[in-house]
């Protein structure tokens, strides 16, 4: 993780999310900061005049958004690199750029339609996160903050190649800040978990294995870590509402889909859902080769 963080703006209060984590992102890992603006590119539609113009138009406003963004950082440490891109949509604009910088993560910010301090991908996130070889970061409504108060970086952990890939990148994190990596996993809670007929003490019986299981992969997996402090933490309840409600790291890493190409971001059912409500900032990771 040698590259720069790319951090996308688009001059909403989504895009100062987005610079937020990107510069916490690039003080932790110890890397520049390049803050982009994708803007139209020429078409070919229309006469070459009017398109002229209008192009123009959307590169002054670009450089714009870039005064807002350079102002907003103006008292923040670091290196920073302001670019304005050309291309036919963010989302392509800002993988061009990753790939020309060698990018070590990709930041963008939440749907400005969201709710507070909530995630919600928009557009431009979810394209990224279909296909992204990078981990892609994406920052709640109106953080209002850097992360950092927590001293903690979380891990939605599970003994899988995507799983493994989320906590070598969050245990990577966690020793370039020199703060605690604690890993999470989620057991079902006993409404539901197996159909009635099946009996209680079935059910009791199912539930307990499988949180012994848990725990013992937990185990496994923070004695795997070197560097950093490291503990776990067992959830109980439906996965993806115990995630979403965390509140108590700096940033929370997950894999992406278990299945489909390598070194690719592909959202699961779990991602998917983090992405549209989590309460912390969420890196999602491609799962290795």
């Amino acid at each position: 993780m040698t590259g720069p963080v790319v951090t996308g703006v688009d001059g909403q209060a989504c895009g100062t999310d987005a610079l937020f984590l990107g510069r916490w992102l690039a003080d932790s890992l110890g890397v520049p900061l390049v803050v982009a603006v994708v803007h139209a590119a020429p078409s070919a539609l229309g006469s070459g005049r009017v398109d002229a113009e209008w192009v123009a138009d959307r590169h002054r406003a670009a450089e714009a958004v870039l005064d807002g963004a350079r102002a907003a950082l103006a008292d923040v440490p670091g290196e920073v690199e302001y670019r304005s891109v050309a291309s036919s949509s963010a989302a392509h604009g800002l993988h061009d750029l990753a790939e020309e910088v060698r990018a070590s993560v990709i930041t963008v910010g939440s749907s400005s339609t969201g709710p507070k301090n909530r995630l919600l991908a928009g557009s431009t996130a979810e394209r990224l996160l279909a296909g992204s070889q990078w981990p892609i970061a994406v920052a709640p409504q109106e953080m209002g903050a850097a992360p950092g108060a927590h001293g903690r970086v979380g891990v939605a952990y599970v003994d899988t190649p995507d799983g493994r890939a989320a906590l070598a990148e969050g245990a990577e994190i966690a020793r370039r800040t020199g703060t605690t990596l604690r890993l999470y996993t989620v057991v079902a809670d006993t409404d539901g978990t197996l159909p009635f007929l099946v009996g209680a003490d079935a059910e009791h019986a199912f539930l307990e294995t499988a949180r012994e299981t848990y725990e013992e992969s937990l185990r496994r997996a923070a004695a795997t870590v070197s560097g950093v402090e490291v503990d776990w933490k067992l959830l109980t309840g439906h996965v993806v509402e115990a995630l979403t409600e965390l509140d108590e790291v700096d940033v929370l890493c997950c894999g992406s889909r278990g299945y489909g190409p390598a070194r690719r971001v592909l959202l699961g059912g779990v991602s998917t859902k983090l992405v549209r409500g989590a309460r912390s900032p969420l890196v999602v990771v491609p799962r290795s080769g």
